[in-house]
């Protein structure tokens, strides 16, 4: 059974007008998401410009560039020691972060009530995740650099940027608990299996592929973050490659950093080179999370889950 719209509904209302609004808007909407797409291509093309003609003019050798560590002379200055140091940080990162914040998420899904404070505590930790790095380091700076008296050391960065990410993880963690369907659960429970196997044998699996998701995002955060480091010290200590979490240490973000400052253009180019190596390690995890997380959605929709 139909019901016919009155004829004298839309009586007033100019039809083709209303049609071009949406047209104008729709527009405008494409117009938006299209200009943040548009700068960054530009901004990539003018790095990628400045790196091409930079090691042209300069006589900028990729190798040398890549296998050579930090020094005040342009012709023997590299990035290499600053891929250690990040290769350091991110380890560790992931050491600080991961399990804490996984933890975390299975206590709020799983154990924690759902009354108030639970409800207040998942609010602060979105809000944490929106704090900015530069608060992170400098409580960094005041409990482990010159509290503790560790100095600028790997192990402080790589605390600072923990504290930078864990939220996220929490969150993101949160989420890919929460949507696990109930009936997995429940029909876990009702085979017999304990809260904890239910969770370690059914919840987890399928959460497995947002949770890394969200870490992997996470560390390409930290990865590519600069005021944190620069507020433990990173930007005065030597160049040399770090061999442990006690060492001294620069960034890839720190190094390129401090290239932009100094006058000569021959670090400029460095500098346009050290951030074509960052965005390609960006991108590359950005591709590992993507690629994680359709291999997992392939696999539970082969099994019929």
């Amino acid at each position: 059974m139909s019901t016919e719209t009155p004829p004298e509904l839309f009586a007033d209302v100019d039809l083709s007008w209303e049609k071009t609004k949406n047209r104008i808007f729709y527009g405008v909407l494409i117009a938006a998401s299209l200009f943040g797409v548009v700068m960054l291509i530009l901004l990539f093309a003018d790095i990628l410009y400045e790196a091409v003609t930079g090691q042209q003019r300069f006589d900028i050798e990729l190798g040398r560039f890549l296998g050579n560590v930090g020094s005040q002379t342009p012709a023997n200055a590299g990035f290499y020691s600053a891929i250690v140091a990040s290769v350091w940080l991110m380890l560790f990162t992931v050491l600080f972060t991961f399990f804490i914040g996984v933890g975390a998420a299975i206590y709020l899904v799983e154990y924690a009530p759902d009354n108030r404070i639970t409800r207040l505590i998942e609010a602060n930790l979105a809000n944490l995740a929106g704090v900015p790095s530069v608060v992170y380091g400098i409580l960094i700076l005041a409990l482990v650099v010159n509290g503790a008296g560790l100095g600028s050391v790997i192990l402080a960065g790589s605390l600072a940027l923990a504290l930078l990410v864990v939220p996220i993880i929490i969150v993101a963690s949160i989420e890919s608990i929460r949507a696990v369907p109930d009936g997995m659960r429940d029909g876990s429970a009702a085979a017999g299996a304990t809260k904890w196997q239910t969770i370690r044998r059914v919840t987890l699996p399928q959460a497995f592929p947002g949770i890394m998701t969200g870490t992997i995002l996470a560390m390409a955060r930290a990865i590519g973050e600069t005021a944190p480091l620069l507020m433990v010290g990173a930007l005065f200590t030597d160049t040399s490659v770090p061999g442990g979490p006690l060492d001294s240490f620069s960034s890839m973000p720190v190094q390129i950093y401090n290239w932009t400052f100094l006058p000569q253009r021959e670090f400029h180019a460095l500098a346009a080179m050290g951030i074509i190596v960052l965005l390609v390690v960006l991108f590359a995890m950005q591709a590992v999370a993507v690629y994680i997380r359709r291999t997992y959605e392939n696999d539970v929709t082969i099994k019929g889950v």
